[in-house]
């Protein structure tokens, strides 16, 4: 395995969700690992990716918002949160929206996943990802 493969591989694993990396070329392995960072948040201790919060909400969780339901990424992909490029995005935080009503695209091996609301409420917390990746259960809202 030349040395761009493996600057490229390297590359990779710094932009993605993935802590490890195996590749084997004829009798050559190469093993990345990268260290996820120290964060006091419990969503990224998780895995997960912070999500967007009003200010008002910021501090003290309201009894609506602690029984708020979580939508998580069914498949890993590219995360789309408008229709298209330029398009004002499905929700924003604060939005009150419909079950079934469609908050996010997850693109994935040239596909297109739509993820829709599981309840009527209002959106109280918002992914900042867009035109980014997200992994299989990363928490993309939340619903209250």
């Amino acid at each position: 395995m030349d040395l761009s493969k493996i600057k490229t591989l390297i590359d990779f694993v710094g932009r993605s969700n993935i802590t490890e990396l195996t590749v084997t070329e004829r009798d050559v392995t190469v093993r990345i690992f990268r260290s996820l960072p120290d964060v006091a948040s419990s969503a990224a201790e998780a895995g997960q990716k912070p999500l967007s919060m009003p200010s008002s909400a910021a501090g003290t969780p309201s009894n609506a918002e602690k029984l708020s339901q979580a939508v998580k990424a069914p498949v890993f992909g590219v995360l789309h949160r408008a229709p298209a490029p330029g398009e004002p995005p499905f929700v924003v935080i604060g939005d009150e929206v419909e079950e079934g009503q469609t908050l996010f695209i997850v693109e994935a091996m040239k596909v297109f996943n739509t993820i829709t609301a599981p309840r009527a409420g209002r959106i109280v917390g918002l992914t900042d990802i867009d035109g980014g990746e997200v992994e299989t259960g990363d928490l993309l809202a939340e619903i209250a």
